[in-house]
């Protein structure tokens, strides 16, 4: 069915692409414009003792959010203050060691402008992301970041579009900038990300492991009939049984796949053999400290179903399971394999 837009002959796709090409050169070329009024901006947000309190009005003020969404899960806290809301009364959130900023493509927004003499007061220092250097906006704040003159995606160069990406894109910026100077880390990350699959991936082995009674652990030393007569287990099934040696240390591992192919093998001596004789001896194991992300890369990579979790002398403290791990998200889809969340590739938060 041909699309009624082609039988105008307008094509969407190509419009589209021509929309995101605009916005990505925009972003381009205020990215070689950055210059010392960055590093002004964001040796103050540094400096800053307090909150960053985001300002904008309309468009300006949906971005503002989500700037104070990121700054805040980096380690920067920060809030949203309503232009309108702030003259009536929520200038009372502002504490003197809070930094403003204030977003505004043209800088002349009469909003902002008549908030600056009464924070000029209240907070410690006035920043700003704007396009006009001249406008009365950037003239009347201590640093600002102006990104210079850029054209609207809009067809009609009106309705703010890369505008607001740019703005959203500097955000960006100032939050990984000040993240990096800090050496904020994935361990920092996860304690501002408790909730969701993000927030298991950054949690510690520890957290969600199968411990007590949910685990089956023997004596490596016992045959394989007295250690299935003996081992019982309450809670959620683990598929696998830990085997320690006479000092408490994991010595192996026995899984239930193990003993269907002993029972296939017929051969009914071999349950009264120590189950030494066929445990999988130095099983692929994981630290309590580790965490989730790293589980799933040695599940996925290894291609196995039970994971033993060991403390600082090797005896095992807890196990993961594979169902464990169902429903969290895709290893390709979450930012890379490191120590730390420095920046050298993105997050999607």
């Amino acid at each position: 069915m041909t699309s009624p837009a082609r039988r105008l002959g307008f094509d969407p796709i190509s419009f589209a692409r021509r929309v995101l090409r605009s916005e990505a050169s925009s972003l381009h070329v205020v990215a070689g414009r950055l210059d010392d009024s960055f590093l002004n901006v964001i040796d103050r947000l540094a400096e800053c003792t307090g909150r960053v309190a985001v300002i904008g009005v309309g468009k300006s003020a949906d971005i503002g959010q989500k700037i104070v969404g990121t700054f805040n899960s980096t380690g920067t806290r920060a809030y949203l203050l309503d232009a309108t809301r702030a003259v009536h009364g929520d200038l009372g959130t502002v504490h003197p060691d809070d930094v403003a900023l204030f977003l505004s493509h043209s800088g002349e927004s009469e909003e902002l402008l008549r908030l600056i003499p009464p924070l000029r007061s209240l907070a410690s220092a006035l920043l700003a992301i704007t396009g006009h250097a001249g406008s009365s906006l950037a003239r009347q704040v201590d640093a600002a970041i102006v990104y210079g003159t850029i054209t609207e995606a809009c067809p009609l160069s009106l309705a703010p579009s890369t505008s607001t990406t740019v703005m959203l894109a500097l955000g960006d910026a100032l939050a990984f900038t000040l993240c990096e100077l800090r050496e904020f880390t994935a361990e920092d990350f996860a304690r501002f990300h408790p909730a969701g699959s993000l927030g298991r991936l950054l949690a510690s082995v520890e957290s969600v492991m199968r411990r007590g009674p949910e685990l089956r652990i023997a004596p490596a030393a016992d045959s394989i009939r007295t250690v299935f007569a003996r081992v019982r287990q309450g809670g959620r099934r683990t598929g696998a049984v830990m085997l320690t040696d006479s000092e408490g240390r994991l010595a192996g591992l026995f899984t239930d796949s193990d003993l269907a192919r002993l029972f296939e093998s017929r051969n009914d001596a071999i349950f009264d053999q120590p189950i030494a004789t066929v445990m999988t001896r130095e099983p692929i194991i994981i630290p309590r400290t580790a965490r989730v992300r790293d589980a799933l890369i040695l599940v996925r990579d290894r291609k196995i179903s039970e994971l033993p979790v060991v403390d600082e002398q090797n005896r095992p403290v807890g196990i993961l399971d594979i169902t464990d791990l169902i429903g969290l998200h895709s290893l390709e889809d979450e930012p890379e394999k490191r120590p730390s969340l420095r920046l050298h590739g993105a997050d999607g938060v």
